[in-house]
């Protein structure tokens, strides 16, 4: 394993629910609700988990486009939530984030031109010749031609504009790019397109990413390293096959039994869950996920697992694993 370029700890981020006329606050969402996980250089670490869970939430807290409520964030061995708003801009440099929507995240008055220019305005990097020069490249290196430059975002289809963003994050030589759902928007042979375009760039610029995706199939396909999320905590981490071959958690046993499998002769068992995501603003007392798992037992109830090794690499929070 490579040396860790980003370190989580305890991160967590409660919004405030507020209502009157006064705006007095009368509730906490906990969105993220107590995260710890390394990223380590070259690799890409896929986050998965229900709607609602706190995926991309975090994505935002690790670039502070939203400010966590408490915790840490190492990146390069450097906490970043002590930096001031001057220095926190130059490191985002090195990291840089693809949005789920590409028409959402590209200024439709602009053309492409001026929106790839604009991370290098924006951070000083070359002069007016250099830039343009640079845009055109990356439109190449994206799979797109360098007319397209001078093209409106409504001109391209959502694959096209899916490129455009990836190469937006990459006009400043990051090193560290958290990718929210990118591929969810498209459709299935665009996506296998641009998952492919991911893994080439990874090896070209030398890139790491954190992949956030609800399609564990996707998962599978780019990360080296999974972990599952639930109500705004990590309930298991470890190398994508270890989590698909042998999953621990109840809840990641869940998930994988609803993946289908391109083979009618072949019978799985269907793991159901019982009810609703909780309420973030009303999380369960003890495990979070214990309202809906099928071995939950009294000690689930009363007290919260934590993340522990159970073989190399592979962590779970769950009781059923506990000493």
């Amino acid at each position: 394993m490579s040396s860790p370029l980003l370190q989580v700890s305890n991160l967590k981020k409660h919004f405030p629910i507020k209502g009157g006329v006064f705006g007095k606050q009368f509730g906490t969402v906990r969105a993220v609700d107590g995260l710890t996980f390394t990223v380590y250089k070259g690799e890409t670490l896929g986050l998965v988990g229900e709607s609602g869970c706190g995926k991309s939430t975090t994505g935002k807290l690790l670039l502070r486009l939203h400010e966590p409520t408490a915790g840490e964030i190492l990146f390069e061995n450097e906490n970043i939530l002590t930096f001031s708003q001057e220095k926190m801009r130059k490191v985002r440099r090195q990291m840089q984030m693809v949005f789920q929507d590409p028409y959402a995240s590209l200024n439709p008055r602009h053309n492409v031109e001026k929106i790839l220019e604009e991370p290098l305005i924006v951070h000083g990097i070359g002069t007016k010749e250099e830039r343009k020069k640079r845009v055109k490249h990356m439109l190449e290196v994206v799979g797109l031609s360098s007319y397209h430059a001078k093209r409106y975002p409504h001109q391209f289809s959502g694959g096209q504009r899916q490129r455009i963003g990836i190469a937006r994050a990459l006009m400043t030589h990051p090193k560290l790019i958290i990718a929210d759902e990118p591929v969810s928007a498209l459709d299935v042979s665009i996506q296998s397109q641009v998952l492919n375009l991911l893994q080439d760039l990874q090896k070209e610029y030398d890139l790491t990413y954190i992949f956030i995706a609800h399609d564990l199939s996707v998962v599978r396909h780019i990360s080296d390293r999974v972990g599952v999320m639930y109500l705004g905590h990590i309930v298991e981490v470890a190398e994508s096959e270890a989590v698909y071959k042998n999953p621990l958690h109840p809840y990641t046993k869940a998930l994988l039994s609803a993946v289908p499998i391109p083979d009618p002769t072949y019978q799985k068992e269907r793991v159901v869950l019982k009810g609703d995501l909780p309420s973030p603003s009303n999380p369960p007392r003890g495990c979070a996920f214990h309202t809906r798992c099928s071995e939950c037992m009294d000690i689930c109830k009363e007290e919260k697992p934590q993340l522990q090794q159970l073989e190399h690499g592979h962590y779970v929070a769950c009781h059923l694993y506990m000493e």
